[in-house]
Order: C-alpha cells, then sequence, then structure tokens
C-alpha cells in the first residue's frame, strides 16, 4: 500500500507547526549553526601565526638582521626575546616562553656573501607535535628563500635536486579553507539528528503517540511526516551555511551547486534516518540524547575532519566507509575547493543513496514492530 499523500500532508504541516511556533526551538535551528560555523571557522584552525620567537644573533650584521625581519614580515613569527647566550634560548624554550627559537652563527653574512654554506639553527619546542610541525614549514620555506634572494652574483644555486612546490586548489595553504566546508558536514549531522533523535520519544512522553498509532497513519507515512520537515529545516540551514561560508570567509565555491545540493540531500536523508532509528529505540529523552551523542563522537572522528583517513589503522578506514559524514565531506570539499562534479566523487555519492536507504529502511522495520507489539 502506497503511502497517502494527503496524510502525510497533514503530518508535516502538524510537525513543522510544532517546530517553528516555540521561539527557542526556532533559534536553535536557524541561528545556532550560523553561531557555531562562525565559532568553528574561528577556532578549528591549525594555521599558526604570531609564533613566539627567541633570538640569538652572534653575527650582528645587516643580513643577519633582515633575516629576523624576513621572519617577523610573515606574520607567522613575532620575536618575543633577544640575548647573547645559547643557554637563554634554551632557557626559554624550556619556560614556554617561545616556541621557536632562532641561533645564528657568527661569520653569517660573510660566509652568505662568499656562496659557500650559511647554517641557521632553528630549535621547536615540540610538546604539541602538529604546531611544531607548521612552524618548521614556514621557517625552512622562509629561509630557503632569503638564501636564494642573497646569493652573490655569478654564484648558480646549490647542485642538486630542484624542488619546486606549488599547491593546488588551496595556493596560500589556509587551514580554514579546508576546514570551513568540512563544518558545514558537522553542523547539517548534529541538527538533523537533534530534529529527528527526540521526534518520537518526545510523542510517547507527551502522550499522543498512542493517537497517532490509532489514527489511519502507516509507519511509513508517520515516518515521512517526521522526516520531510527536519530535512526541509536542514537545507535551509545548508542554503545559509554555504552562503555565510562563502561572503564571510570567502571560501571558493568551484564546483556545480547541483553535485553540492544532491550530496547534501543524501546526507541528510541518512543523518535523519539515523536518528529515526535512534527514536526508535530510545524510551526517554534522556536516553536519545546519550545514544545520539554516543554515536556522534566517532561518527565525526571516523570522518576525516581532524585525521586523515589515510593515516588510520586498515581496520579503521574499512570502518569510515559506513559513515555517511565521511563521504560528505569528501563529496563538499572536493566540490568547494576542487570543483569536482558527480563523475569522479560517484562513489561517495552511491555509498551516501545505500546508508540512507538502508539506514531509513531498519528505522521503518523497526518502528513497525515496536507498535505491533504496543511499545
Amino acid at each position: 500500500m502506497s503511502p497517502s499523500v494527503g496524510r502525510v500532508r497533514e503530518m508535516v504541516s502538524k510537525e513543522l507547526r510544532q517546530l517553528l511556533r516555540d521561539f527557542r526551538m526556532r533559534g536553535l535551528i536557524f541561528v545556532a549553526p550560523l553561531i557555531q560555523l562562525m565559532v568553528f571557522g574561528y577556532a578549528v584552525n591549525t594555521d599558526v601565526p604570531n609564533t613566539e620567537t627567541f633570538v640569538v644573533d652572534h653575527d650582528h650584521t645587516a643580513v643577519s638582521r633582515e633575516l629576523i625581519d624576513a621572519f617577523q614580515r610573515t606574520g607567522y613569527f613575532e620575536v618575543v626575546g633577544r640575548s647573547e647566550r645559547p643557554a637563554d634560548l634554551a632557557r626559554a624554550l624550556d619556560r614556554s616562553e617561545a616556541i621557536v627559537g632562532i641561533e645564528i652563527p657568527p661569520g653569517f653574512a660573510r660566509r652568505l656573501a662568499a656562496g659557500g654554506p650559511a647554517d641557521v639553527q632553528i630549535l621547536l619546542d615540540g610538546s604539541s607535535s602538529n604546531t611544531a610541525t607548521v612552524a618548521q614549514g614556514y621557517a625552512t620555506r622562509i629561509v630557503q628563500r632569503f638564501a636564494l634572494e642573497h646569493l652573490p652574483a655569478g654564484v648558480s644555486p646549490p647542485a642538486g635536486v630542484d624542488l619546486r612546490v606549488r599547491p593546488w586548489y588551496n595556493p596560500t595553504l589556509e587551514s580554514r579553507v579546508y576546514n570551513v566546508p568540512a563544518v558545514m558536514g558537522l553542523l547539517l549531522l548534529l541538527m538533523s539528528l537533534v530534529l529527528t533523535a527526540l521526534s518520537i520519544v518526545r510523542e510517547r512522553e507527551d502522550g499522543t503517540l498512542e493517537q497517532l498509532l490509532v489514527s489511519p497513519l502507516t509507519p511509513t507515512e508517520f515516518l515521512l511526516g517526521k522526516t520531510l520537515p527536519a530535512a526541509l529545516v536542514a537545507l535551509v540551514d545548508l542554503v545559509t551555511i554555504s552562503v555565510l561560508s562563502i561572503v564571510w570567509f570567502h571560501i571558493p565555491l568551484r564546483g556545480s551547486v547541483l553535485a553540492l545540493l544532491a550530496a547534501a540531500i543524501l546526507f541528510i536523508l541518512a543523518a535523519i534516518a539515523l536518528g529515526l532509528l535512534i527514536s526508535t529505540i530510545s524510551h526517554t529523552q534522556q536516553e536519545a540524547f546519550m545514544t545520539m551523542f554516543l554515536l556522534l563522537l566517532p561518527s565525526i572522528i571516523l570522518s576525516g575532519f581532524f585525521y586523515p583517513i589515510s593515516s588510520m589503522p586498515r581496520v579503521f578506514q574499512i570502518i569510515t566507509l559506513v559513515n555517511p559524514t565521511r563521504h560528505f565531506l569528501e563529496i563538499v570539499r572536493a566540490v568547494f575547493l576542487k570543483g569536482a562534479g558527480f563523475v569522479p566523487l560517484w562513489n561517495h555519492y552511491v555509498w551516501l543513496a545505500v546508508i540512507a536507504a538502508a539506514t531509513m529502511a531498519l528505522a521503518i522495520a523497526r518502528f513497525a514492530r515496536t507498535t505491533a507489539r504496543g511499545e
């Protein structure tokens, strides 16, 4: 028996009125995602600006001072201390007064002018591996560029491998450009779960579920009535978040809007189906909340948001295949940054469709079995 369009429409109308009549709920649905995007957009940032730097300059020449100025001009390093003694540099690193130490040996300018090797010692506080790795990359590029700019006339660069790095898709290597599109996926996941994980449980606690069960509504119509309003709200949030990402954070949207919309619809359906499944197996709203957050954290960790999936153990790489967040982040990053379309990302679309269909079928079967037993 196919679902009745009229009954589903009435159920959708009821859900929308219930969602939008409360001022606090409207704020949670439409304002909270924007605030969260702003917070995540600025907080989830692996760039390392104004890194505290301690300098020991034994050369005391215009060239050595110019090298330190080259570090500061980038905005990645800020000199917070200077000394004549290497022991002071070590003490600054030990006391976390500085993260980077630069020691320029005597004769640096003379050796550089002669075209010979001119060494500069860079010391880093490795207690934060990410900060140290990023700062090391910055420092290496600055020193190499400075050395090439100060080669004497007629002297060729040292022989060997001529390595020229040209970043694609994110030329300035800003972490925000990579992270903000992924934050969109996390917000859609959270919003879809919140809107649906508590829906059936709330009906049960309010005593209205029994009234709906004795109505002509079938389990499929009931769940469609719960799903469509949440999907509409999530799509509105998708548009709002996308516009803010492009206008405020200047994230380039190089790909097809249709490709992004199709992926978002499949992802929202998968997230809503998961929320409905949680709602059918929970008896109280507190239990639904606990189950939702129990699944939310692994879903984020295994999505590739914080850590590359390729660096995970093989067994976890396989587990990520059934995580819809992983596939949506792959698509949204490729669409925003690389301009990718449907063809190169077809496998992620297929996975999203399969996960959404399987989870929705499981939620419908679980709800039908639960209502048949009168739970």
